[in-house]
């Protein structure tokens, strides 16, 4: 509340979101709460099953291959690493198809998380006699070579909200009544900071969406940092069409706490996690702007199922007995119904010099992207 006032009453949602995040000892991810699993406000795919990280294995095993013939360290660097339950299935998937990673390095924000992660690949190093080296980094390499992976990271990068009045895109930033936090409308988008489905589409009177600024410069970083390997990433959003759709009246914005989706992103601030789904042809088009060979969207369901998910729950898993194949089952069903993860969350990669990547696996066409090579 004191910032906002030094900045006369009237603050940006960005900042707003940074704030309730990453804000030293009092943001979201900064403080030292419970947040992934059971017990915390969300659970993602890695923490569902195992066989999520087995899956994607499929994918990463032939680059990392291709890595070591030709002299090179075989690497992973992941984004956001929640309580390290991806790569743990990812390096004993590897384990056991006789792959041993050279590295696996790891930024993370949340010092909590961090710990976990570190004692949780210490265990797992013990448990099957790795000699993977884990680093935890503040920043990404610059010429990086080799795999980086981000499971719902890019919808915590903070946006900025906007709202239509009158014929025009306004700011929609935060301000102070009554000794609370509120809306409240500031001052006129410029038309250069919009997308064209924005400028050329017809919308409703006090429709309510997002831009994405941060983390399309943030998409941009990585494709720069990025010499040799792939970019593997999976969150939930919409192509532009979808996610400019006329009747999204009230944008993607969502707040989550103790598994409870909430409206209103004012709700307990430090204490509840905030996010938007993601606009994906921008984030694609971000990605382009660098060199990169060959960009790849699908929804997830029909990326697992390229990848053999099926076929490795029959491997772990015996369907003949019920009382072990159940939680097997019920894990696929999440991951793959399009009524849980499958449609919703998304799969998007790109690559740099690399000649093979996916091979077999579906494309959805990004739309106006067409004509560009693609995975």
């Amino acid at each position: 509340m004191t910032e906002i006032a030094s900045q006369g009453g009237w603050m940006p949602f960005s900042r707003y979101m940074e704030m309730a995040l990453y804000e030293p000892g009092m943001g979201y991810y900064s403080a030292g709460a419970h947040k992934l699993g059971a017990g915390g406000d969300f659970t993602t795919a890695p923490e569902l099953s195992p066989l999520f990280g087995a899956a994607i294995v499929s994918t990463l095993l032939p680059i990392l291959e291709g890595l070591k013939a030709q002299g090179l360290p075989t690497q992973i660097l992941e984004f956001g690493a929640g309580t390290g339950k991806l790569a743990e299935s990812i390096l004993t998937r590897l384990h056991d198809l006789g792959f041993e990673l050279d590295c696996y390095d790891i930024i993370e924000i949340s010092p909590d998380l961090a710990q976990r992660q570190e004692d949780h690949l210490k265990t797992l190093a013990a448990k099957l006699s790795l000699s993977t080296q884990y680093n935890w980094l503040s920043a990404l390499p610059s010429n990086f070579k080799g795999i980086i992976l981000a499971n719902e990271v890019i919808d915590a990068i903070p946006f900025d909200a906007i709202i239509y009045q009158n014929g025009f895109w306004y700011w929609q930033g935060v301000s102070v009544i009554d000794g609370k936090f509120a809306w409240a409308t500031g001052k006129p988008v410029e038309h250069s900071l919009l997308p064209e489905a924005l400028l050329a589409g017809h919308f409703s009177e006090g429709y309510v969406t997002e831009l994405h600024a941060p983390a399309n410069a943030w998409m941009r970083q990585v494709a720069k940092h990025l010499d040799t390997g792939l970019f593997l990433t999976f969150d939930y959003g919409f192509p532009v069409a979808e996610y400019y759709h006329p009747q999204r009246l009230e944008g993607t914005l969502m707040a989550h706490h103790r598994h409870h989706a909430i409206q209103d992103p004012f709700h307990l601030p430090g204490l509840c996690d905030l996010t938007t789904h993601v606009e994906w042809s921008q984030i694609a088009r971000s990605a382009l702007e660098d060199p990169v060979d060959d960009v790849y969207l699908s929804n997830q369901a029909s990326y697992l199922l390229d990848a053999g998910i099926g076929d490795i729950a029959l491997e772990v898993g015996d369907p003949s007995n019920p009382e072990t194949f159940l939680p097997i089952s019920n894990a696929l069903q999440k991951l793959l119904s399009e009524a849980e993860m499958g449609e919703l969350f998304k799969v998007f990669a790109f690559s740099k010099q690399l000649n093979d990547v996916l091979p077999g696996h579906s494309l959805e066409d990004l739309p106006g992207l067409r004509g560009r090579n693609r995975l």
